[in-house]
């Protein structure tokens, strides 16, 4: 029987239905009036069944012909929805959430975002700003689709994308620096670590190299936002362990200089998501334009190279 059935019969004959009326049925779908008779014709084949009375000034539906209309309905409404999902994939619609910290987002994401939006208007961007632990946190209870962290937790729970090597600098004032020529790397000892708080990495990194470099005892001081730390790196309030990207004008600009405190420092920043998370569509566009955005920009600086 279901080979030979098609939509555009359950079509006529819901139009039929709703009408009461070959003719008008007809009217309504643009069809001639012998088109409606003969899909309805064919339907009552398939059924082995007689769908309609034939009355005088109209029709009515059979026992068979209301049973019939219950399925009618339900495959019209599955067609209108495969129409919205396949509607969909042209237009997506959706919220991708997503945490990061300020500083990925203000040197690396924000054009990639503004491009994504502009691509798929329909989809919303959640932004939050956070740390690594409290990245972590949320991907982990599933409360964000993704997170962008700037270290690999190595985590069996996680699934981790590298999308590029971030490198890390010490500023200083200029008075600074040149404490440190004169007497040596312990002209830190009484300086201010400057950073976001103890709960970015950037923080514990910077901790870790002072502590092998013998330089301890050094006050700390906390700000929300990249430029209080660069202010007050330029006041020579203290010192500060940032990406070099976030504070590269200023190096040109000679507000402040780099700290000759160790080697090159690198941080793997990378897109992060709970192994057992489901993505929606709209979720896997941004994950697939983000991952192959940095892809691009990796190869393309190992050509200049």
């Amino acid at each position: 029987m279901i080979e030979l059935l098609e939509g555009k019969f359950f079509k006529t004959f819901i139009a039929v239905i709703e009408e009461k009326s070959f003719s008008r049925a007809a009217v309504k779908l643009g069809y001639v009036q012998s088109t409606v008779t003969t899909h309805i014709q064919l339907l009552e084949q398939a059924c082995s069944q007689k769908l309609f009375h034939r009355l005088s000034r109209g029709v009515n539906p059979t026992e068979a012909g209301v049973r019939l209309a219950t399925f009618a309905y339900q495959f019209i409404h599955l067609g209108m929805s495969l129409e919205h999902a396949m509607n969909e994939l042209d237009q997506p619609q959706g919220t991708v959430h997503i945490r990061m910290q300020e500083s990925f987002f203000l040197t690396r994401m924000s054009s990639l975002i503004q491009q994504f939006i502009g691509q798929y208007p329909k989809i919303k961007v959640r932004l939050e700003a956070g740390f690594q632990p409290d990245i972590l946190k949320q991907v982990l209870e599933h409360a964000v689709d993704f997170g962008i962290v700037p270290q690999n937790p190595h985590r069996n729970d996680l699934i981790f994308y590298p999308l590029l090597e971030e490198k890390l600098v010490f500023i200083a004032s200029d008075a600074l620096i040149q404490g440190v020529e004169t007497s040596g790397l312990k002209a830190l000892n009484d300086e201010i670590l400057i950073s976001f708080g103890k709960s970015c990495l950037y923080h514990t990194q910077a901790s870790k190299i002072l502590q092998e470099a013998g330089i301890e005892g050094n006050s700390a001081l906390e700000f929300p936002s990249i430029d209080m730390i660069k202010q007050s790196v330029k006041c020579g309030i203290g010192f500060a362990l940032l990406p070099e990207i976030c504070v590269r004008k200023e190096l040109e600009e000679e507000d402040f200089k780099t700290l000759p405190l160790c080697p090159p420092i690198f941080s793997t920043h990378g897109l992060i998501v709970h192994k057992d998370r489901e993505l929606h569509f709209p979720a896997k566009l941004f994950k697939s334009q983000i991952v192959d955005h940095f892809s691009t920009e990796t190869l393309q600086a190992h050509k200049r190279f």
